[in-house]
């Protein structure tokens, strides 16, 4: 979706939620919100709904609030109170709809109330979390530092015994997750603003485009050789920091070279 498209939508849907008598807001998030990051052509619209209690779930299965609703193609339900819906361009929507209590259950970084009917703006501003760079506490440092190598093991003693899928998942994404974690905390950048501090893959590669291609290039790999790859990447970057576990790491190393 091109940029003066997608406001256009933006503005559709604000328009008729806001002449709607049983919403009291609108929360725009993510790059939909357009604040550390604008959203661009494969960008979603992600947002939040409130309405009166009483009328939620009639906002989840009956859809003629939304702009262009007879082009949707796909509902889908994902959570108790969110939604994924796909309209036939291509277009996807991520949205939440809750009333005033519901919405305390959720939990935003980017975020800009596009209208506030009463009390939306001051439950949000609740509920947010600001959109700093990672910080990470010496307790939460020394479980990633262990937890990399860890499930590194796992996955590659999963995939030896056939459970390839499950193996992967511990390789690319468990252990990942912890792995980019500590980079995004210990490496230097001059503006980390951008990243995600509620999702770890998202952006890394724009601040630290040197290791995310160290990364890709581990990931382009079979499942073993995926795993020894980011083992490389963890400790070439990060074996300096206080509590590494660097006996750990050459046993682990061992075992995945062995296999």
């Amino acid at each position: 979706m091109q940029a003066a498209d997608y406001q256009a939508f933006t503005d559709k849907l604000t328009e008729k939620l806001q002449a709607n008598p049983r919403v009291l807001g609108l929360v725009l998030v993510g790059s939909t919100a357009n604040q550390s990051h604008p959203p661009d052509e494969w960008s979603d619209h992600d947002f939040f709904v409130v309405t009166e209690h009483g009328v939620q779930d009639t906002f989840r299965t009956n859809f003629d609030w939304l702009p262009d609703h007879e082009n949707i193609v796909l509902t889908v339900r994902e959570t108790e109170h969110g939604l994924k819906i796909l309209y036939a361009s291509g277009h996807l929507l991520e949205c939440a709809i809750f009333d005033l209590e519901e919405i305390k259950l959720a939990k935003v970084n980017d975020y800009s109330v596009a209208f506030d009917h009463g009390g939306v703006r001051e439950q949000v501003e609740q509920i947010a979390v600001p959109n700093t760079a990672p910080a990470l506490s010496p307790v939460t440092i020394q479980r990633d530092l262990g937890m990399v190598p860890c499930l590194l093991l796992v996955g590659a003693g999963r995939v030896k015994r056939g459970e390839i899928i499950s193996g992967q998942v511990f390789i690319r994404n468990h252990a990942l997750s912890h792995l980019l974690t500590l980079l995004a905390h210990h490496l230097p950048a001059k503006d980390k603003t951008s990243l995600d501090n509620l999702d770890p893959f998202r952006r890394f590669e724009q601040v630290f485009p040197e290791v995310g291609q160290e990364i890709n290039a581990a990931l382009s790999r079979e499942p073993l050789a995926a795993a020894l790859g980011l083992l490389d990447v963890y400790e070439a970057h990060l074996s300096e920091v206080e509590g590494y576990p660097a006996e750990a790491v050459k046993a682990v190393r061992e075992v995945l070279a062995s296999y």
